[in-house]
């Protein structure tokens, strides 16, 4: 029975979900659950490294740096197996490892034992990560709108699993890392009884051979090289942003403040957003990168708090105009035999620029807003310029 649009607003937002397949949905509801598992954890976790554990400051980076470099560094690896073993069991296999990694994180008080925990859990994110966008890609009738929604539940999750872990935290950190660990294991579980196996399309050619045609793929590099701007700016979330709120404000608790604004408009605006571009997507993409290089342009040169809050805005928004349609344009460049592989390089450029992109905007202090406005806008040319050389339009 169709809902009238006059339906209340959760209403509408189960029928988004409910034409999409099954496989998809519960993807989704995965999503949700990896991320407040991992929210509920990792913010946490250097605190109880230098706390609970008395480790220094330089163990502690060292098992931080562990976790973030296997799992940049092996996005492609991850990639590639679902293209070569099937989305459904690396997906299976990364949600496993993190239930062993913060497993370990529970009981591990010996560096050797931290840094295993951290590479168990860096090594899952580079495989269920593109492996499940991969999955998505193919199966979705309508990709945009699939990974608008995904990106929703991922906002949910990561809004929820901070709340949780603080009241978890009143116990004991072994408690945290516990229920995470058991999220994911639940999670594990609930994908090898539900989650529908694919054909797993033949390649063709060596694992060499894909990386090397994706490589040679020109026209994706350039759309890459250009997006990775997104995410160089969405880690300002956790940088420019709430030094620049605390810095106007005086009040540590603004920090908390971006992270709920952001998540909040993500939750109530995504998908009108996404449904309203879809027939506009061909700007989308550029668009949504000039409203983050413009947002960044209020603290830059305005004072005062509501310049911060203007970013932030124009951040959240700017990512909800562009993700979507980028997920569509690397799910649609790789087709159904290499899009976890197109996924993985994808993340790997994005996470290496974003890396470099942070340490630069960091040395540049003050000014570190004008250099985020600097690479938005450049990275707006960049996709318009991509748009313009007639990229094969995503289904």
């Amino acid at each position: 029975m169709q809902v009238p649009w006059t339906a209340p607003r959760r209403l509408r937002r189960v029928r988004e979900t409910a034409d999409l397949p099954v496989a998809v949905r519960l993807l989704l509801v995965n999503q949700f659950g990896v991320n407040v598992g991992f929210y509920l954890l990792v913010p946490y976790l250097a605190t109880h490294l230098t706390g609970d554990l008395r480790m220094s400051v330089a163990a502690t980076a060292i098992v931080l740096g562990v976790r973030n470099l296997a799992q940049q560094g092996l996005f492609i690896i991850g990639g590639t197996a679902a293209d070569r073993l099937g989305a459904r069991r690396v997906i299976i296999a990364g949600c496993g490892l993190r239930a062993a990694g913060f497993g370990l994180f529970a009981f591990g008080d010996g560096l050797a034992v931290l840094v295993a925990a951290a590479v168990l859990s860096g090594l899952a994110g580079a495989l269920f990560n593109p492996a499940v966008r991969a999955y998505i890609a193919v199966e979705a009738p309508d990709r945009a709108r699939a990974f608008a929604l995904f990106n929703v539940f991922a906002q949910a999750g990561a809004l929820c699993g901070p709340v949780l872990g603080a009241v978890l935290l009143l116990a004991d950190f072994r408690v945290v890392a516990v229920t995470a660990a058991l999220i994911f294991l639940v999670l594990t579980v609930a994908q090898a009884l539900v989650l529908p196996a694919r054909d797993v399309p033949p390649s063709g050619t060596s694992l060499l051979g894909d990386w090397r045609a994706c490589l040679a793929d020109r026209r994706f590099l350039g759309f890459a090289l250009a997006l990775s701007g997104m995410y160089a700016l969405q880690n300002q979330l956790y940088l420019v942003l709430p030094l620049e709120a605390e810095r106007t404000t005086g009040r540590p608790e603004a920090v908390a403040a971006v992270f709920v604004i952001s998540t909040v408009v993500t939750l109530v605006l995504q998908v009108p957003i996404t449904r309203f571009l879809d027939r506009r997507r061909g700007g989308a993409i550029a668009g949504g990168m000039a409203v983050m290089g413009l947002g960044f342009l209020a603290p830059a040169l305005l004072p005062g708090p509501v310049p911060v809050l203007v970013a932030v805005l124009a951040l959240a928004v700017g990512v909800m105009m562009a993700q979507p349609f980028v997920y569509d344009v690397v799910g649609s460049s790789g087709g159904p035999s290499r899009s976890g592989t197109y996924f993985g390089m994808f993340y790997m450029v994005s996470g290496v620029v974003a890396a470099v992109s942070t340490v630069v905007i960091g040395w540049a202090g003050p000014r570190g807003p004008l250099v985020c406005a600097a690479i938005g806008l450049t990275c707006a040319a960049g996709a318009a310029a991509h748009a313009r050389r007639r990229a094969p339009e995503p289904s």
